[in-house]
Parts: C-alpha cells; structure tokens; sequence
C-alpha cells in the first residue's frame, strides 16, 4: 500500500529503491522513484503506521551523490566505534 502512495505522487515513475526506517522516532517508508524523462530522483516519505505521505523531495544526482559520500562516512564512523 505505501509503495501505491508513493507511486501516486509522481507520475510514471518507477520505484528504485525502498527502505524501512526510523527518522525522528516515526517508522516510515523512503522511496526513490525514478521517471523516464529526468536524471533526478523524487524521495517520497510515507509513514508506515498510518499511510500518510510525510515529505516528496526531488534530488538531483549532485544531492544523491552528497547524500551517498554522507552515508559511507557514517558507516566508516559506526565500524571504527565497533
């Protein structure tokens, strides 16, 4: 059902990635959605519990680049403390 939420926000999109996280003590859905006539991704945050639509961002590959490096850097930063 979040997966129809999400793909309702953008036409003709196509799910890339889907991930089930905590953000800000909520348990949400995060996909990227691809479309055919754009580089860009749209990241649509659906709430798990109650299906609600909670943020649609668009990203470019310059923002999914940053937000890669940014993610590496935070799992190099967890397994030094391991």
């Amino acid at each position: 059902d979040a997966t129809q939420t999400a793909l309702a926000k953008v036409p003709n999109g196509t799910v890339k990635e889907a991930e089930l996280e905590k953000e800000h003590g909520k348990l949400m859905w995060s996909f990227d959605i691809t479309t055919p006539d754009s580089k860009d991704i749209t990241e649509v945050e659906v709430d798990a519990i109650t299906g609600t639509v909670l943020a649609v961002d668009k990203e470019t590959p310059e923002d999914q680049a940053r937000e890669a490096a940014e993610d590496a850097a935070k799992q190099k930063q967890n397994a030094d403390k391991d």
